[in-house]
């Protein structure tokens, strides 16, 4: 099995969840029937009772696993035919994984080589897997504040898409003054050489006028 790209976000081991090539033949059921153990007479012994969280807990750990399933899905691919899963962790952080996922936010920067300052695709994604993580160590403890910091980080990413838009439109802006004052520089200079074109055919005629209707002595 081969995990996707590794992330900071904590997962739980991937799990098999279907498998193409399990086309089995009738004879490979029958075999497998034929292998089964014997039924024996008498009373089945029944298992051993499962231990149960209390309702209450349950509840809770089923609403805080829904939450989570909603904010971080669960990622899948498929490998070989085979279709695996792997949900986001439901295990409490402790002091010990936010020192480590600063160490390792530092040292993914580093190994990727990420920009300090300026636009920096790296830096970006890095810091979002982060903020993910941390809103999964933040929602195991309090669903309503998970929530919370995911809206803060649909808005910072609405923000920074509303910054590039306007980004976008200042560079657009700097193109049309752009042309618009070179189209200018050129009209001015095609009305120059038309006035200096005018002014000397003006004088030439203006010559020759005075040429014609000046006295000869």
């Amino acid at each position: 099995m081969i995990p996707p790209n590794a992330s900071l976000v904590k997962y739980d081991s991937a799990v098999l969840v279907s498998r193409h090539t399990d086309k089995k033949t009738s004879r490979a059921r029958n075999l497998r029937t034929a292998t089964s153990p014997p039924i024996c007479a008498g009373p089945v012994p029944s298992p051993p009772p499962k231990q149960k969280l209390p309702i209450a807990e349950s509840k809770v750990a089923q609403q805080t696993d829904e939450v989570l399933n909603s904010i971080l899905p669960p990622r899948e691919w498929t490998e070989n035919g085979q279709l695996w899963v792997q949900q986001v962790s439901s295990t409490p952080a402790t002091r010990l994984d936010v020192v480590t996922l600063q160490e390792e936010l530092d040292r993914r920067l580093q190994q990727r080589q990420a920009r300090e300052t300026g636009i920096c695709a790296v830096r970006r994604e890095l810091y979002s897997q982060c903020f993910d993580e941390l809103i999964r160590q933040v929602t195991i403890n309090c669903s309503e504040r998970g929530l919370l910091l995911l809206r803060i980080e649909g808005l910072e990413l609405e923000k920074r898409e509303l910054e590039r838009q306007v980004n976008e439109l200042k560079a657009k802006c700097e193109q049309i003054e752009k042309r618009a004052a070179e189209q200018r520089m050129v009209e001015e200079k095609k009305h120059a050489d038309e006035s200096n074109f005018l002014k000397r055919t003006i004088a030439q005629l203006k010559t020759q006028l005075e040429g014609i209707t000046t006295p000869k002595k």
